[in-house]
């Protein structure tokens, strides 16, 4: 005897989870972990062309350790003072133009960009690369004052970036590799098990060192120091956590920030900021 239609039983509606790296999340079963995943890839390769994953790889090749001399390793040091540097609002997204996956970007994807009701002005990844690069690249970051970076996308996603990273150089390379990364949700070093890049579960907070002191920096900001006398004034024991904007236009409001504060009369872009403040924090700690 055939069933009645009506009794067939409904199908069940699964829950949207936030998809980042699980590895470290010892709370998540593994078997659910692994097809979450897989699904994710498969969800988002659909649309790459094999020229795409290519490129995505080749890039990856970039992805060399920068060294740190042996007698300054001590700032990798859990009791030694160090900083954490947290990029918000960053304009890293990836959508399926024409037969395959990009990052969207202003100059490349305009037209992409205003079929879809989207200002092309918002879609500026370049400031996040230039941003990153200043904060790698710094003498703060060689001498291992540096311990962590993380990057916050205007979407949600939170990546984060080892130190001694290096990032490639050129724009199209580092789009690749962020194309790769959102879609793999982490990229590991040549030849190694170490992910040197992954994304994780929000909130940042729950990866800030304990009393460490949160500042933030916004030109619209009442408060305008001399970044040089703002940092000589922080107690040497003290971790400090920067949070800068990294969009073309607008305000970082996160309610984790403790101190807003000005460090220019002017407004500066996120690549100059950061070089403010590693200038600042060098000349305090005798890095040369």
């Amino acid at each position: 005897m055939v069933r009645p239609y009506a009794v067939k039983g409904h199908k069940r509606k699964k829950n949207k989870k936030e998809i980042y790296d699980k590895e470290e999340d010892e709370q998540e079963n593994v078997e659910q972990e692994s097809e979450e995943e897989e699904g994710v890839q498969k969800k988002l390769k659909s649309g790459v062309t094999e020229s795409d994953e290519e490129k995505a790889e080749e890039a990856a090749q970039e992805l060399v350790g920068i060294p740190v001399s042996l007698n300054e390793k001590q700032g990798n040091d859990k009791n030694t003072p160090s900083v954490v540097f947290v990029l918000e609002k960053a304009s890293l997204e990836v959508a399926k133009v024409g037969k395959s996956y990009q990052l969207l970007n202003s100059e490349d994807h305009a037209n992409f960009l205003k079929k879809n009701n989207r200002n092309p002005a918002e879609y500026r990844p370049d400031i996040s690369h230039q941003a990153i690069l200043n904060i790698l690249d710094s003498p703060l970051n060689k001498a291992g004052k540096l311990k962590a970076l993380y990057v916050r996308t205007e979407k949600g996603v939170l990546i984060e970036i080892k130190p001694h990273v290096r990032i490639p150089r050129t724009f199209k390379r580092f789009a690749g590799i962020m194309l790769q990364l959102l879609q793999k949700l982490s990229i590991s070093a040549v030849g190694k098990r170490e992910k040197l890049l992954r994304v994780i579960k929000n909130p940042v907070t729950q990866y800030l060192p304990v009393n460490s002191r949160k500042i933030g920096f916004s030109h619209s900001s009442e408060k305008l120091v001399d970044m040089h006398d703002y940092v000589a004034t922080v107690d040497n024991d003290a971790t400090l956590v920067f949070v800068v904007g990294a969009m073309a236009h607008g305000k970082i409001e996160c309610d984790y920030i403790e101190d807003f504060i000005s460090i220019s009369g002017y407004p500066l872009s996120a690549a100059y900021c950061i070089t403010r403040i590693t200038n600042a924090l060098e000349r305090k700690h005798g890095i040369v």
